[in-house]
């Protein structure tokens, strides 16, 4: 699982922000409204200016905003209600069920395309139905809510509205909330479908038979179990360990196991176990050893763009070190022997240098620490393969490194702070190890996959009505393709919005918008200084105090539509925290308020709202 952001506490994130913020999400929001209102204000004094007279422009701006502010304080919810089952009706008028319909077909062939031969068919089929159902409700919101008021007014249909006891706000509020009542029930049955065909999509059995296992016994030759394999089923085969009575369970092969228990004189292997599941992580803090023994921040690096990975080097000193705070006695659980375990988690980005034996994996090892004490268990050995989730369940009773005597993990590896380290290195020479910090955690209770499929859809629903709130307010001054194609924008923006702002404040390499082109036209390395020429100058220049300015300004209002996607939470089969989805619905009512507040506005300058 990629977690690149750490989710913060939502009070935190609300009121104080993280370690790189200086405000919290509510004071930015004020900041950034009380600059596009004063903006707003010097511009339409000027415009007011330039038509009435300076002190006549004036007293224009003041009426119109006193009036606005009683306006929008004297919004009625019965009347907001009464338009937006307009705005509803309008909706099933221009035939939105088309786009259900159009889910509907495109899940009856995906079949054809969505291949249960995967590594991890589970995350294939869950993306696949989840990404689908953002583009064509966000396709939806884009058309109804761009094209919804331009069309009333060339109809003139606005002028029965306008002619009524409503106001302006009224009228922007009913439509988003009717659009948004709209798209809710689309995402409703998307939901329902979407679950349904996983779900079939991903149900098989297999057969186990007598001939297929063999006898497992001990040294006396008492029977301990059996060992084999069933049969091959949906392009793959589980290998299989039973106890003595005949009951067990598969061994995790593309991402499920089955459940196995005797049934006559054969056994009944079980519905699949592992395709929807929501765990949920705890996680530590990760810092990293080189090959001389000296701590770092991060690991090496082996050429990957992306650097949200550090690695370390197998056969040497190098490791990687999780500090996990509060381990109690209630952390741990029953392992299968009835004894208490650590239930540990990890993923293992594995670099080889060379490929030795295909399909074989890389040797490594994993150890406990007190880090008050130093005192460390022996280490523990485990086989990694590439991004798989290795499950570990670390026994409380360990040996220490030292003296090779029993120790207690809780009483004697964990410190007197309730601190933990576990310490993780590559045993092969060659090979690398890579970690990010969300690549180690404890397990806990999971939650519930229905209800951590609802937060996602919930955060697909956020999106929409984000959109549908831009879409309605460009709407109230220009047509109908110009809204669309502007909100479009928005949107575009929006996915790409950390970019766009690592432009705006020059972390990124070949300089500016200006910058960038003139280095396309020359041709010129963007890891190269441009020659101090006039022309290179004026160029920077322009970026530096026109073109940045006003890239960060208008990043300040993008929506981070990349950030509030959780798809790859319920993909990767892990619970989308509640303190992310408070987050995601505060920026919504943020964006929407926002929105009704500049509508009403911009609406205002229409003849028909005066």
């Amino acid at each position: 699982m990629v977690v690149e952001r750490e989710i913060l506490p939502y009070l935190q994130w609300l009121f104080a922000g993280g370690a790189d913020q200086f405000f919290g999400a509510l004071p930015r929001y004020l900041l950034v409204g009380f600059a596009l209102a004063l903006a707003a204000l010097v511009l339409g004094y000027l415009i007011a200016a330039a038509r009435h007279g300076l002190l006549r422009g004036g007293d224009v701006v003041y009426t119109t905003l006193s009036r606005g502010v009683v306006e929008l304080w004297q919004t009625s919810a019965r009347r907001v209600w009464a338009l937006a089952t307009l705005a509803m009706k309008e909706a099933w008028r221009r035939r939105v069920l088309v786009a259900l319909a159009v889910f509907f077909v495109i899940l009856l062939f995906a079949n054809w395309f969505l291949s249960t031969d995967h590594q991890e068919p589970g995350r294939l089929f869950i993306s696949f139905v989840l990404t689908a159902s953002t583009y064509l409700v966000l396709g939806v919101a884009l058309l109804l809510s761009a094209f919804s008021l331009p069309t009333d007014f060339k109809t003139k249909t606005i002028y029965t509205v306008a002619t009524k006891p409503v106001r302006a706000g009224e009228i922007i509020l009913g439509r988003i909330v009717g659009f948004s009542l709209v798209g809710t029930l689309l995402l409703l049955a998307m939901a329902a479908l979407s679950y349904v065909f996983v779900v079939r999509s991903l149900d098989h059995t297999h057969e186990l038979s007598t001939s297929n296992l063999e006898r497992v016994l001990d040294p006396r030759g008492e029977l301990l179990g059996y060992r084999g394999q069933t049969s091959n089923s949906g392009d793959h085969r589980h290998e299989v360990e039973l106890d003595a009575e005949g009951r067990g369970q598969a061994l995790v092969m593309h991402g499920h196991s089955h459940a196995i228990v005797p049934d006559g004189d054969g056994y009944r292997v079980g519905s699949p176990e592992g395709f929807l599941r929501a765990r949920a992580p705890y996680y530590g803090k990760l810092r990293f050893i080189d090959r001389q023994g000296v701590e770092k921040d991060s690991g090496i690096s082996v050429g990957n763009e992306w650097a949200y990975r550090s690695f370390i080097d197998g056969n040497t000193q190098a490791a990687a070190i999780w500090t996990f705070d509060d381990v109690t006695e209630q952390r741990l659980v029953v392992d299968a022997d009835d004894k208490q375990a650590l239930p540990l988690a990890l993923i293992v980005r594995v670099f080889r240098t060379h490929k030795g034996i295909i399909g074989r994996p890389i040797t490594g090892s994993l150890q406990l620490r007190n880090p008050e004490t130093g005192v460390a268990s022996d280490p523990i050995p485990f086989s990694a393969r590439d991004q798989q989730v290795d499950q570990q369940d670390i026994p409380r009773t360990l040996l220490d490194s030292e003296t090779r005597e029993p120790i207690d993990l809780i009483k004697d590896l964990v410190s007197s702070q309730g601190q933990l380290e576990v310490r993780v290195q590559c045993l092969e020479r060659g090979q690398y190890y890579g970690f990010a910090q969300a690549d180690c955690y404890l397990r806990l209770p999971d939650g519930s996959a229905e209800l951590n499929l609802g937060k996602v859809f919930l955060s697909i629903w956020v999106q929409m009505v984000i959109v549908i709130a831009v879409g309605v307010t460009a709407s109230t001054v220009v047509n109908g393709p110009v809204a669309l194609f502007f909100t479009a924008a928005f949107i575009l923006l929006g996915f790409f919005r950390q970019d766009f702002l690592d432009i705006a404040t020059g972390n990124v390499y070949g300089g500016g918008p200006a910058e960038s082109m003139l280095r396309i036209a020359n041709q010129s390395n963007v890891m190269i200084s441009l020659d101090p020429t006039p022309g290179a100058m004026l160029v920077q220049g322009f970026d530096k105090y026109l073109a940045r300015p006003a890239m960060w300004a208008v990043a300040q209002v993008l929506p981070d539509f990349a950030s509030f996607s959780t798809v790859s939470y319920a993909a990767d089969g892990y619970l989308v925290p509640w303190d992310r989805v408070l987050q995601d619905l505060t920026v919504c009512l943020g964006y929407v308020i926002g929105a009704v507040v500049l509508g009403f506005f911009l609406l205002r300058t229409r003849e028909v709202a005066r």
